[in-house]
Parts: C-alpha cells; sequence; structure tokens
C-alpha cells in the first residue's frame, strides 16, 4: 500500500551504479522505480508495469536504446510511453532519425536538472489530450521562435500572440530541435545566427529527421551584413522564407505567407 498513487518510473541503463544511485535519489523524491539493465530486459518489465514515465539511456548492449524505442513505438514511430532520453545533444540527429520521444537530457546531470524534466513530461503528458483539443478547436497555429535577445524575442512573440498564435521562444540552436521534436510547432521562425548551432544548420538538421521535416522554417539575419536569399532558400531545403533585418512585423507577414501557401 505504500506505493499507492505514487508515479512509476522504469529506469534503463547498463550503468549498475547509476541505476543505484537515480533509484534511491528518486525513491526519495517520491516516486515508485523499476529498474532494468537492457532494452530485452526493460520489454520483459513493460509485461508487468505500465510506467508513468521511461527513462532511457541510448548507449547499451544488445538492442540498445534505439531497438528498445522502436520496439515500444507504432508504426508512425510514436512511443506508447512517455519517454526521457538521456543523451548528448550533439548525438539528436543520429538517434532520433526515425523516433519520437517527450525530452533530452544529457549525461551526467543535475539531479534537480533530472526532477525538473521528470516533472515536466509527466504534467504535460497528463494535459496533451486537453491541449490538442483546444488548439484544434481554436484553430490556432504553434510558432516556435529561436532568438538569443530576450528582449526581441519577447517583441516577436507579443507580436504574433496578437495575431492569434500559440508561441514557444528558445534562446539557442539545439534548443530548437529538442522544442521542435517535443512540441510539434506548425512553424519555426529563428535567427540565422545563433549560440551552440546556427539558424541554417538546425533548419538542415530538421529536414534530415522525419519527426521534423514538414515543419516550414523561416529565417532572418539582423546581422550588418545579411547574406542573399539564395544562400538559405534553395526550394525549401533549408528555409521557405529569408527575411533581412528583424521587423517583427515582416516576420510576421511571412509567418502567414507561408502558412497560407
Amino acid at each position: 500500500m505504500e506505493n499507492h498513487g505514487k508515479r512509476k518510473i522504469l529506469l534503463v541503463d547498463d550503468d549498475t551504479s547509476l541505476l543505484v544511485t537515480l533509484s534511491d535519489f528518486l525513491k526519495y523524491e517520491g516516486y515508485e522505480i523499476i529498474t532494468a539493465e537492457s532494452g530485452e530486459q526493460a520489454l520483459k518489465k513493460l509485461q508487468q508495469v505500465t510506467p508513468d514515465l521511461i527513462i532511457l539511456d541510448m548507449s547499451m548492449p544488445g538492442m540498445g536504446g534505439i531497438g528498445f524505442l522502436r520496439n515500444i513505438s507504432s508504426t508512425d514511430g510514436k512511443p506508447t510511453y512517455p519517454v526521457l532520453v538521456l543523451t548528448a545533444r550533439s548525438n539528436m540527429a543520429e538517434f532520433f532519425a526515425d523516433v519520437e520521444v517527450d525530452g533530452f537530457i544529457a549525461k551526467p546531470c543535475a539531479p534537480s536538472d533530472l526532477l525538473m524534466e521528470i516533472g515536466r513530461i509527466i504534467f504535460l503528458r497528463g494535459h496533451k489530450e486537453v491541449e490538442n483539443r483546444n488548439d484544434q478547436a481554436t484553430g490556432s497555429k504553434r510558432i516556435l521562435i529561436g532568438e538569443d535577445d530576450l528582449s526581441h524575442r519577447q517583441a516577436l512573440s507579443n507580436v504574433f500572440s496578437n495575431a492569434g498564435y500559440i508561441v514557444e521562444g528558445v534562446a539557442k540552436g539545439p534548443e530548437i530541435l529538442e522544442k521542435a521534436i517535443v512540441w510539434k510547432p506548425d512553424i519555426v521562425v529563428m535567427k540565422v545566427v545563433l549560440e551552440g548551432m546556427n539558424g541554417d544548420k538546425a533548419a538542415r538538421m530538421m529536414k534530415e529527421m522525419p519527426n521534423t521535416r514538414d515543419i516550414p522554417v523561416v529565417l532572418y539575419d539582423d546581422s550588418k551584413s545579411p547574406s542573399p536569399e539564395s544562400k538559405y532558400v534553395q526550394a525549401g531545403i533549408e528555409a521557405k522564407k529569408y527575411i533581412k533585418g528583424n521587423n517583427p512585423l515582416l516576420l510576421l507577414s511571412a509567418v502567414k505567407d507561408v502558412l497560407n501557401a
């Protein structure tokens, strides 16, 4: 009876010491923990329990993390359970070419960051169906903004929100990929020069991943010497639109053109 009402987490990692450490930590935080040291063992555990979240290491012997994900995914590549993947951001394109997950976190990670991500995923999964129904009812489109200047990101967000869009913003290139995979925006608007990964590279990586390749991109360049449009807009390979400067109204017009095309 002690575990009644507790959220269940399945930890899948071949590092025994890490399993013990994480298990003790998460049990102390109030979660019920089930562990598995391989993808094969994790599949057997899923025959006995239904976890609220799976925390998955990718680099394991046997079927590994990718093999496990494919085994628990439907034909459209969506896992039937919420999954938080332990991996390095630089490996996202390789690991997630044809699967979808709810979040990523680097190994090793701060305990507070792990707890925050666990809580975020469980909360969002619990409210996702309601959110999707609301979006469909209002007909609102989702816009993901990639802009490292907080004041300008807020200005863009205000303009898009006032125009009836649902808006989320991030500051760094890698965060765009993470958010695009998890949040599924209808369009991404991002600056060319960003910390960690430039916007044009993020756009190329989005085109390489089945989960994001159909999301249109609007790139804008507010540098003193912006590049010619032909560098980024090549039959939509990298971007559907390229704007010189960062005028919010011009970007809003570009978004409307792309979404209404």
